[in-house]
């Protein structure tokens, strides 16, 4: 399932042999020798920390190295990848008190979902307030995961015909329609082994859990200490099954359902279901604000408006690039983060009465961002499909989702058409590995999760808790932004200090009541902060 690539503060955007995988999903002995022999080397060699690429553009308090890992674990000593490691070094300041000196806990690794987006910048959160106080006890670390960015990276497709906009994107696809879709997955999952040869099979969330503890051994840690937003959960919680005795602390921030039936095909299903839940609570909001942006009083005249600009998109696209596909994208942005809501309602307000200007700026493609674009989506797909088995009839989709999208159309035809590749995969798949700890095993983690979040629905959360044992988690009640460490609410803020800082959580759950909604802001209003657009590819990749 694809989720945005998210930083969890204040609601901004800043992977085995797979054929040798045992059907039980249990790692095998050569990999997990491969892993040990890695981070041996790893250790020993340590991360040379320099100057960051591009560092004109980050403050100098950022910097930046790699790390070698074996392309295939059951091999340690044959190919290697480099992966791009970030570092900012913990302050010691105390944002409450100058004169007091903090002590350094240690490195805090993070990764923010995907699979496919990089963490490189997630040490400069640091610098925002909900931060300094964890910033001043550890060196924040990020790194560009396996095919991502620098990471010996993926690609499927030429990034110059990577961007297809304007398009459509029927709620209820045609039957030709769907004869083109299932073309275009086709011809994508020929790409991929294309452009990516042998190495594809390697990318997957078993290696990248890996992965991490070649990181952690390479940055000097005996045990980690990690924070997984989203997919960097999943990833996570496999690590903490591969190594419970290697970890410190864990942050599970909107937590992929991790049971091994999910993986990924039913996770999607689920997904699509919550984002219509989602999308109503935007309507319902955008109704509330009727005075402002003039959508309609209710919900019901909100999704009326909306599938208006849908129909004359189709008719005439904005700027000649902004078609109902491109709308569905920008709107799906919001079913992530709320604080998306008040200028994606200014844009679709703005457009009907006559001004497209403002939705081709927060919807239209980004050529200049197609590399990057690309390769997330590479990265996301090959992890995805090779992580577990997928219906390989399309009539299995087709009527699946046919039901589905009868109850949740929003989000369900765009979410098939991300992910249909999977259907004709020609890398080998592997057995999802079944996420468990026992009582004792694993040191106690924190998870976290919003009652309404779309993008990793509720019910993984409660499923990831009842799997490793000991784990706590802290609800925020009726709330629905995807990933909620650091951002908004400050209850949750607190529970996250106390267990990062303290070693200190509540006794098995908690709960928060919701941030506020964001407050609505005039179409004609350009003075307020718009948040950094994101590609959000018509998908949910459970983190």
């Amino acid at each position: 399932m694809r989720a945005a690539a998210l930083y969890s503060a204040a609601g901004s955007l800043l992977l085995t042999t797979l054929a040798a995988a045992p059907a039980t999903g249990a790692p095998g002995d050569a990999e997990q020798t491969g892993t040990t022999l890695a981070a041996a080397h790893a250790r020993a060699k340590g991360i040379g920390f320099g100057k960051c690429p591009g560092a004109q553009d980050m403050p100098g308090t950022m910097e930046c190295g790699t790390v070698s890992v074996p392309l295939d674990y059951a091999h340690p000593d044959g190919k290697q990848i480099r992966l791009t490691v970030s570092r900012a070094r913990a302050t010691h300041k105390d944002p409450h008190n100058s004169k007091r000196r903090v002590p350094r806990q240690g490195s805090l690794v993070y990764n923010p979902g995907g699979p496919g987006a990089s963490g490189l910048y997630f040490p400069l959160i640091g610098m925002l307030p909900e931060w300094k106080r964890i910033a001043s006890a550890y060196d924040l670390v990020g790194y560009a995961p396996r095919g991502v960015d620098k990471s010996s990276p993926l690609s499927c497709v030429d990034p110059k015909h990577f961007f297809k906009a304007p398009s459509q994107s029927p709620t209820y696809p045609s039957e030709s329609y769907k004869k083109e879709r299932v073309a275009e997955a086709k011809a994508y999952a020929r790409g991929c082994a294309k452009r990516s040869g042998g190495k594809l099979r390697f990318y997957t969330s078993l290696n990248n859990a890996r992965d991490l503890d070649v990181l952690r051994a390479a940055l000097g840690e005996d045990r980690l200490t990690f924070m997984g937003a989203s997919y960097g959960t999943y990833f996570g919680a496999l690590y903490a099954t591969l190594f419970p005795s290697h970890v410190r602390r864990m942050v599970f921030d909107s937590a992929v359902n991790p049971d091994p039936e999910q993986i990924w095909y039913r996770d999607n299903l689920d997904q699509s279901a919550a984002f219509e839940g989602r999308w109503a609570d935007f309507r319902e909001w955008a109704a509330k604000h009727d005075d402002v942006y003039g959508l309609g009083d209710t919900a019901e005249k909100v999704l009326r408006s909306y599938e208006k600009a849908q129909a004359q998109l189709a008719e005439k696209p904005a700027g000649g690039k902004v078609g109902p596909a491109q709308l569905q994208g920008a709107f799906l942005s919001a079913g992530y983060y709320d604080d998306y809501w008040p200028h994606s309602a200014a844009a679709l307000s703005a457009y009907l009465k006559g001004n497209p200007k403002p939705l081709i700026e927060q919807a239209g493609p980004t050529p200049e961002a197609a590399v990057e674009a690309e390769n997330s989506n590479a990265v996301y797909t090959a992890v995805e499909c090779n992580d577990a088995p997928w219906p390989t009839d399309w009539s299995v989709w087709d009527r699946d989702n046919t039901r589905l999208a009868r109850v949740a159309p929003f989000e369900t035809w765009d979410n098939v058409w991300m992910n249909l590749p999977c259907a004709y995969w020609t890398a080998p798949r592997q057995q999802p590995l079944d996420v468990r700890t026992v009582p004792g095993e694993l040191p106690p983690v924190l998870i976290l999760a919003a009652e309404r979040d779309a993008a990793t629905p509720y019910d993984g959360a409660l499923e990831l808790q009842r799997r490793l044992s000991d784990s706590v988690l802290v609800t925020e009640r009726d709330a629905g932004t995807h990933g909620i460490a650091g951002g908004a609410n400050k209850c949750v803020n607190g529970y996250l200090d106390a267990y990062l800082l303290e070693g200190r959580m509540p006794e098995r759950q908690a709960a928060c009541a919701p941030h506020a909604e964001p407050k609505a802001v005039s179409p004609g209003d350009r003075s307020h902060r718009t948040p950094v657009k994101e590609s959000v590819k018509g998908k949910a990749a459970q983190g």
